[in-house]
């Protein structure tokens, strides 16, 4: 049976909320075959919740699929998950966060290289060393191939970012938000990337062993997150224990610094190598603002019809409302996949869904069926760009019920106005920003049970430039009309919406908000 008693949700050890209990299905890179769906709606139809969440599934922002039911799985639910290929046979590494990749790996065209044979072969290693379950269920990878759809901006705790050099592919080394000045090849990433998670593993026992000797009844203890390591040791001290565990068993590892290949100790960086490959590499910010020819696209672009790297094949992006799926709707989208496409759907960490191998005399109907799945493909549909938080019905951390507030924002903004370009919208229920770790265009922050914090563009915190200090929830819809109307007939040409607010002056864009609300009533 399902034990119930997590504090982050997975398969095996779900988490008791006020809309039900809610299980992650960890999906690497976001792949999911239409067979699999067929047995997630069998599941959520079966046990499904109450008004909260009852028949629907959920896509998080790292490409899982949450599910809520009114009571734990049983064993034979779990059994059937595993002989599914949904659930790992070994339940204690279940609970590691999702290995991310981006949704476009291996169709995406500007890909230097298709990583999702290095998912696979992290998740088998994974499911081979049931001794990492002690790692903090919070231990994140991410491999990203160069797709034009980026994902290494998201924050993870191990990065491999392909660059080409030469005409070879290489793989940067990030930590953190740390980019390391080493290059890798292809062959060896999984390798180095064992190595990494062995010595992390390493100093995840010597503190459990500290923290028992301290104090033997504290048995529940969270084991150490990566970047606890890398505040105690240090970058150096932690690459050359992971050189000597590398070297140990395989001292012939090429690495590459710059134009010098050097094999022994792989980790050993020089200052003039470190100089000329930071030339190269770009060190991405989660929460810095968007390069400016990102902006309003970034998490977007993979909406709507876009050719494959395969000749005649082309995908599609498929909005889906807060992530928010029926078990019909899933089931449909499977078997469009099925029929029409490479019969399996891909999660985005966006929430939504790429719907691939379309074949282009298929194009207008599949789109026509998707239509009539009550879903959109549209970049400029409200619904494309916003990203809230289970909210309070589903997290204790959180003050606003986020999931219905945002609903009603982008229900009245599908009925009053037409969008010409995404605008995010971010709707935390708390200060965590657990939805959206990157900056949004607006951040809609909870502060007690009926009002938010209203917070426009780049600011000083990464929730942007504070707008309103306090903002009733039923006054949101309206005032976010007002908001996209100044912008949309007062903006300057070619200027997004964040360039507007960031040159816009608060005081006199309050002014114009007032106004505008005198007038609306």
């Amino acid at each position: 049976m399902q034990s119930t008693t997590a504090i982050c949700p997975s398969l095996f050890n779900a988490t008791t909320a006020q809309d039900g209990i809610l299980s992650r299905i960890r999906l690497p890179a976001g792949l999911i075959t239409a067979s699999q769906c067929q047995l997630i709606s069998e599941i959520v139809n079966q046990f499904g919740t109450n008004q909260f969440g009852y028949g629907e599934v959920q896509i998080t922002n790292r490409a899982n699929l949450q599910i809520r039911t009114s009571a734990a799985l049983s064993e034979n639910t779990l059994l059937d998950l595993q002989d599914y290929g949904l659930a790992s046979s070994c339940p204690d590494t279940d609970g590691l966060r999702n290995i991310m990749a981006s949704p476009a790996a291996g169709i995406d065209s500007q890909a230097l290289v298709n990583t999702i044979p290095l998912v696979k072969q992290w998740n088998l290693y994974l499911l081979n060393h049931p001794e990492l379950a002690i790692l903090s269920n919070k231990f994140s990878v991410c491999f990203d191939g160069g797709e034009s759809i980026n994902i290494s901006d998201r924050p993870n705790d191990i990065c491999f970012k392909a660059l080409a050099i030469k005409d070879e592919i290489y793989f940067s080394l990030q930590l953190g938000s740390e980019v390391i000045g080493i290059l890798i090849p292809y062959s060896q990433v999984i390798a180095v990337l064992a190595a990494l998670t062995e010595v992390y593993r390493d100093y995840t026992e010597q503190k459990i062993e500290q923290r028992l000797e301290q104090d033997s009844k504290n048995l529940r203890s969270r084991p150490p997150r990566l970047r606890e390591l890398l505040n105690d040791w240090g970058i150096d001290k932690y690459l050359d224990l992971v050189a000597e565990k590398l070297n140990s068993k395989s001292p012939s590892i090429p690495l590459k610094k710059g134009d010098e290949e050097i094999s022994t100790p792989p980790f050993t960086r020089g200052a003039g190598g470190d100089q000329h490959l930071e030339s190269q590499i770009e060190r991405p910010s989660p929460l810095a603002p968007l390069p400016k020819g990102e902006r309003g696209t970034r998490g977007y672009q993979h909406l709507g019809i876009h050719p494959q790297k395969q000749a005649g094949l082309a995908y599609i992006g498929i909005v889906v409302p807060l992530g928010r799926l029926t078990a019909q709707q899933l089931r449909g989208l499977a078997e469009l996949a099925k029929q029409y496409g490479g019969g399996a759907l891909r999660l985005t960490p966006w929430q939504n869904i790429l719907l691939t191998d379309i074949t282009i005399a298929d194009l207008a109907k599949v789109t026509e069926l998707i239509a009539n799945l009550g879903l959109s493909i549209s970049p400029t549909n409200p619904y494309a760009a916003i990203a809230a938080c289970s909210g309070i019905t589903g997290c204790k951390s959180a003050h606003t019920d986020t999931q219905t507030d945002a609903k009603a924002i982008a229900s009245h903004l599908e009925k009053c106005m037409q969008l010409d370009e995404p605008i995010n919208f971010h709707f935390s229920g708390c200060d965590k920003s657990c939805a959206q770790h990157h900056a949004s265009d607006i951040a809609i922050v909870g502060q007690d049970s009926r009002t938010y914090k209203i917070y426009i563009g780049d600011g000083e915190i990464h929730f942007g430039r504070e707008l309103y200090a306090e903002c009733m929830a039923s006054e949101l819809p309206q005032l976010m009309e007002r908001l996209i109307n100044v912008y949309q007939t007062q903006r300057q040409p070619n200027q997004n919406f964040r360039e507007f607010v960031n040159q816009s002056d608060l005081p006199e864009l309050n002014r114009k908000l007032r106004q505008g609300a005198i007038g609306h009533a």
